[in-house]
């Protein structure tokens, strides 16, 4: 095994198992909607409100560990990135990221059942940390913890307007929230699913959610892709979830898994995936899908547009979003799930999608 693995420490990988362009102000705005009083803490999620917390940065000057110069990866330019840490147990396990219309505020998920709110602040055009952030415990439909019941594993995040879908991989369900009924105090609502999504294996269930704005093909769907619930032909399975429920597929190809996607500002669909061997290590990857192409029984498949692996600066990386920047550069931000492991990083990553 190389010796970038070793330094990394990401054996652990083998046990492992910050939407749409612009996020609607609904969801994100801190005047909107009326917010509880803050709390500071640094050991665990307040059940009765959500409390502030100190994430520390430091900065990835570059992304590639064995040419610190280089810049262009595929289709994708590095821009910045940051490694988190924080003083708060609860923090980690980021499993999902939506930003506002200006890469600014964030909305974000633990697999651990938690909110995590705040704000990325620039110096330029890179990334010098995070500022105003909160985190929570997300709220079931009785209005308690949702690990309470013994759910778990919040893997993906979508927003529509107020409105703020979370997969449950685990018990494979998805919660609505309206978050214009108290921010991240709002309690969560089962929506109906297909009859396969029940069926997804145990930990491979839905990993990514997109709601399709107005405007574009299947405009007001929720999409749902799992992590690798196969079909009979080994691809991986997706949901259309709508005025009716149906399915699709993604082809599968090189081992890879399904860990988020995103929708672009043209209305491409791009999928970030994932994958772990004992020889080859971690990787990870970006495909583009046109989104005209999804379709009830469809086997959707689409070019890669950048790869990465461990001699870049990687990690689980399990969420992914997009946001245009004044100067109109489409920003891609991805964020990784450390597992709440020593061995692994929450990492923060941001490149311009070079079109």
């Amino acid at each position: 095994m190389p010796p970038l693995i070793g330094r990394r420490r990401l054996l652990k990988y083998a046990a492992a198992g910050l939407s749409m362009a612009a996020v609607p102000g609904a969801a994100l705005a801190q005047t909107a909607v009326q917010r509880p009083p803050k709390q500071t803490a640094t050991d665990e999620f307040s059940v009765s409100a959500p409390v502030s917390i100190e994430v520390n940065s430091r900065p990835l000057p570059s992304f590639d560990t064995r040419d610190r110069s280089r810049v262009r990866f595929g289709e994708l330019e590095y821009r910045s990135g940051l490694i988190l840490t924080s003083r708060f147990r609860g923090f980690g396990g980021l499993s999902g990221l939506r930003l506002d219309a200006k890469g600014e505020r964030f909305i974000a998920i633990s697999d651990k059942g938690g909110w995590f709110t705040g704000r990325i602040v620039y110096k330029g055009r890179e990334m010098t940390g995070l500022d105003d952030v909160e985190a929570s415990p997300i709220l079931g439909p009785n209005g308690k913890p949702i690990t309470a019941r013994g759910w778990y594993d919040t893997e993906a995040l979508a927003l529509d307007g107020s409105l703020v879908y979370v997969a449950l991989e685990r018990v494979n369900q998805i919660l609505r929230f309206d978050f214009a009924k108290g921010f991240t105090r709002a309690h969560g609502e089962l929506i109906q699913l297909p009859l396969g999504v029940r069926k997804l294996p145990y930990n491979k269930g839905i990993e990514a959610l997109v709601v399709v704005p107005k405007g574009l093909p299947l405009a007001g769907t929720l999409i749902a892709i799992s992590e690798r619930g196969l079909d009979a032909q080994g691809n991986i399975t997706a949901f259309l979830i709508g005025r009716t429920l149906s399915l699709f597929s993604i082809r599968r190809s090189d081992n890879f898994d399904v860990s988020d996607a995103v929708l672009l500002p043209s209305g491409g669909l791009l999928l970030l995936e994932r994958k772990f061997s004992w020889l080859g290590g971690v990787g990870i990857r970006i495909r583009r899908v046109a989104l005209a192409s999804i379709a009830p029984g469809a086997v959707i498949d689409g070019p890669s547009i950048f790869e990465a692996d461990l001699g870049n600066e990687i990690d689980n990386m399990e969420g992914i979003d997009v946001h245009v920047t004044a100067e109109g550069d489409t920003v891609l931000t991805l964020v990784s799930d450390d597992n709440f492991s020593m061995i692994q990083r929450n990492l923060l990553l941001q490149f311009t999608l070079v079109e």
